[in-house]
């Protein structure tokens, strides 16, 4: 397999440093409320990553953390009144719900910061006794970015003409800052009164980590020093990964992470998602608008991982047809095996191309497609040819994270009068444009026990 690395800005293959397994981190949720499909783009796509590499016969190790202690659990948990791991313990079981429903594999690994916090005390310490860190007069800790001279390599820094002798009067002390903000950073943040109850003993003081620590100990302590492949979105590679970086660099040595996985940015209607625009949606808010979050997942995969996706509500609609597509031609194969049946294929028959793109750069959208085109090359076989063919559609889905849905056959016929006046108005609405309408006439079906799958040209009515 093939894959695009951020650091040299060229496609390399993957293999396991240690000939056995790939091991690999993936940067996982803040959890202060529930993850958006930004979010899930992320981590659908470094699932397929996985899969791809387990269908081939690589055996993995995924480490994936969660953020528990940071500027916006602290401040959310204190709004809500709750204590910051009652607080973070809610959302974290969210998450895994979410993910459990767009068919996510739970990682090998899933450390949280809390756990983890005299590992990072320990990484501070070994960064002061290197001359890489120094206490500021506040009590805090920063690491000094002009003692690391590869400081920018991975976000080509070097390219805006970074000169590190001008950071060092120049401090961040939030976890998170301006893209553009080149100064050292906070390892371990002094105690303030707005933090409350949240603070533990250090060498330095009461306190806790800054946000970027956390996954350089916690990958310390699970990979290792090195290891094959480090992945977040686009927005982490500066500076969240730009400091992992340096502080696990100067502190462990080390190779750190051999392979840069980033993925783009998702827009929704054409723009950037937004709480005031109305369109940041969860899992929850589609499913309420009667999506599943299977067809989400269609959607997620369907853009190549470094080319922004645009989501709408259409293309939830569109993924709806193409999974029942899918579906009609994984019913068409089994019926044609007949009695045969083939537990593994060989090869991937039919569906070679489908195989051969998600090797190559983990292009997804034309898995996709190789999946459509094998169905189309594979309609006239027969036996143990359909039987070969159905078990190598199976190998792709699975490597993609596709559940197919169940025969449409199921989709009521009998709909009564009133239901259907009702869609019917609906669909007039949505027609129109009237959204808060429709979406008024959706939920008030879905009362009624009923789910409208919306079309390019139509509507479909299944009992829910």
């Amino acid at each position: 397999m093939r894959l695009f690395d951020t650091l040299t800005r060229t496609e390399r293959e993957l293999r396991p440093i240690d000939g056995s397994t790939f091991r690999f981190y993936c940067c996982g949720p803040t959890v202060y409320g529930p993850a958006h499909i930004g979010n899930f783009r992320t981590f659908v796509l470094q699932d397929v990553l996985r899969r791809t590499l387990e269908t081939g016969g690589t055996r993995t190790m995924h480490v994936r953390n969660i953020t528990d202690v940071d500027d916006k659990t602290i401040r959310d948990s204190q709004k809500a009144g709750q204590s910051l791991t009652d607080f973070t313990r809610g959302w974290t079981e969210k998450f895994h719900t979410d993910c459990k429903k767009l068919g996510l594999l739970p990682p090998h690994v899933e450390p949280g910061a809390v756990d983890h916090i005299p590992q990072q005390i320990a990484m501070i310490e070994e960064l002061v006794k290197k001359g890489h860190a120094y206490l500021s007069d506040d009590g805090s800790v920063y690491f000094n970015i002009a003692s690391f001279p590869g400081y920018g390599a991975l976000s080509h820094l070097e390219h805006r003409e970074l000169e590190l002798g001008k950071t060092q009067n120049t401090r961040a002390s939030s976890d998170e800052y301006d893209k553009e903000n080149l100064s050292d950073f906070v390892l371990w943040k002094a105690r303030r009164p707005e933090d409350g109850v949240n603070f533990w003993p250090s060498p330095w003081g009461d306190g806790r980590p800054g946000w970027h620590l956390e996954c350089s100990a916690m990958i310390k302590e699970y990979l290792g020093d090195s290891f094959d492949l480090h992945s977040g979105g686009v927005d982490l590679v500066f500076p969240h990964h730009e400091n992992e970086i340096a502080q696990s660099t100067c502190s462990c040595g080390g190779k750190f992470a051999a392979h840069w996985f980033h993925i783009t940015h998702l827009l929704v209607d054409g723009g950037k998602m937004s709480k005031s625009l109305g369109n940041l949606y969860t899992i929850d808010d589609l499913e309420k608008r009667g999506f599943t979050a299977m067809e989400v997942r269609y959607v997620l995969i369907g853009g190549h991982y470094r080319k922004q996706l645009n989501f709408t509500l259409d293309s939830l609609s569109a993924a709806h047809e193409a999974l029942a597509k899918i579906a009609k031609g994984a019913r068409s194969l089994a019926a044609r095996a007949g009695d045969e049946t083939t537990l593994t294929s060989v090869d991937f028959g039919p569906f070679q191309s489908a195989w051969d793109s998600l090797n190559d750069d983990l292009n997804t959208p034309a898995a996709l497609g190789g999946i459509f085109t094998g169905l189309k090359a594979s309609a006239d076989l027969q036996g143990k040819d359909a039987a070969a063919a159905l078990a190598a559609l199976n190998r792709i889905l699975r490597a993609l994270g596709l559940i197919l849905p169940e025969s449409s056959e199921k989709e009521s016929t009998d709909v009564p009068a009133d239901i259907r006046q009702l869609a019917e108005t609906r669909w007039q609405a949505r027609s129109a444009k009237n959204w808060t309408e429709s979406d008024r006439l959706r939920d008030e079906l879905a009362k009624l026990g009923w789910q409208v799958k919306d079309g390019k040209d139509g509507y479909a009515l299944e009992k829910a």
